[in-house]
């Protein structure tokens, strides 16, 4: 899973990153966890999507509530999460803002190691000299895997001026690729005219070419 493995450079970047505080909101002490339930909650706002995401993040802005469950059982810890809310994407047809609902709930296994490693989708491993899991970026990744596939407006509610640009574009690529298929090598075709007129003819029919034109 593409972005799954992207936690692991996050992790790498953690420490530089909660100097600033930025994401330390979201580091979990497990270490310090007693056995049994405990619970977080948290607020994934404007801020926190624009600190999280990249120049290729499809989430601009948004507001979704996160509930984490965490029960803790001697060296390992179940997390169960609860994401409602929502988040603005660009829509695929005329790129403005499309409001998008995110629901979903999530189940993730973590257990103390020497170093980072995933065991599975839902299975993690953190080292255990560290204490502590930064969840930042998978509550991300859960409200990325919750939206659908296509993002667009409903039937007229597109900004008809881009999407109009857009089709003018789409028009325009497609004659050019329907040119492209057209087009026939001249090169090639004259270069096989010219092999097969100056192939060497067999002498025993040049010599009966002779006798029937005389």
């Amino acid at each position: 899973m593409v972005i799954r493995k992207k936690f692991f450079i996050f992790a790498t970047i953690l420490l530089l990153i909660e100097k600033v505080g930025k994401f330390s909101l979201y580091n979990i002490p497990l270490r310090n966890l007693a056995d049994g339930l405990h619970k977080f909650e948290y607020v994934l706002d404007d801020q926190y999507f624009k600190a999280i995401g990249d120049a290729d993040s499809d989430i601009r802005r948004g507001k979704v509530n996160v509930d984490v469950t965490v029960k803790s059982v001697s060296s390992t810890f179940e997390f169960s999460f609860t994401l409602n809310g929502e988040v603005h994407v660009p829509c695929d047809r005329c790129l403005d803002d499309i409001l998008i609902e995110t629901n979903s709930t999530n189940r993730l296994v973590v257990k103390f190691g020497h170093e980072y490693s995933e065991e599975s989708d839902e299975i993690v491993i953190i080292p255990e000299e560290e204490g502590e899991i930064n969840i930042a970026w998978f509550l991300y990744e859960f409200v990325m895997l919750s939206l659908p596939m296509k993002h667009v407006h409903a039937p007229g509610k597109c900004n008809k001026m881009m999407s109009s640009k857009l089709n003018k574009h789409k028009a325009v690529a497609a004659d050019a690729d329907s040119d492209d298929s057209l087009d026939v090598d001249d090169t090639d075709f004259d270069d096989s005219v010219e092999e097969e007129s100056n192939e060497a003819t067999d002498p025993r029919w040049d010599t009966l070419k002779g006798l029937i034109e005389e």
